[in-house]
């Protein structure tokens, strides 16, 4: 039991830092000519992330980056409310509250990347003829895998 209470809580400290890179990296589209990516944030030329992107006040923008600032701080919540719980809690309860907010995350995420996904993952916005997910996209797909797992075995598993 504890290897795999020990297994959950790295599987969450690698999902919150791939959260933050996900969310803070600027690769979240990237052009097939030439080295240029989108983000959330930033728009970058070679190496150069100064250019703002065009569709920067677009409010389907601002959600996903609301919904990606909001996955972080509720799984960086659960993760606290974990250990809290494993230190405090009687045996034999389970792990509901940290299973609710991871549950919350994932819920973020699913609505943070789903919303980018129908609007500018194919280069909407940008100058790119021919462009492709970059690692950002990608590591955030992975965080939504993994909220939901650690969401769900946190709401099974028991403290003994």
């Amino acid at each position: 039991m504890l290897v795999l209470l020990a297994g959950i809580f790295v599987v969450h400290i690698a999902t919150v830092i791939m959260l933050f890179v996900s969310t803070i990296a600027n690769v979240w589209v990237v052009s097939d000519y030439g080295q240029a990516s989108v983000g959330l944030w930033k728009n970058c030329t070679n190496g150069n992330c100064d250019g703002d992107l065009p569709y920067a006040s677009e409010d389907a923008l601002k959600a996903v980056q609301a919904f990606m600032i909001l996955s972080i701080i509720f799984s960086v919540i659960s993760l606290v409310v974990f250990v809290f719980q494993l230190f405090t809690m009687e045996k034999g309860n389970r792990f509901f509250l940290s299973g609710a907010t991871m549950l919350v995350c994932w819920l973020c995420i699913m609505v943070g990347v789903s919303i980018y996904t129908h609007h500018y993952s194919y280069g909407y916005g940008t100058s790119y003829t021919k462009s492709h997910h970059g690692y950002s996209f990608i590591l955030t797909w992975i965080c939504f895998c993994f909220s939901f797992i650690i969401g769900i075995l946190y709401l099974v598993l028991r403290k003994k």
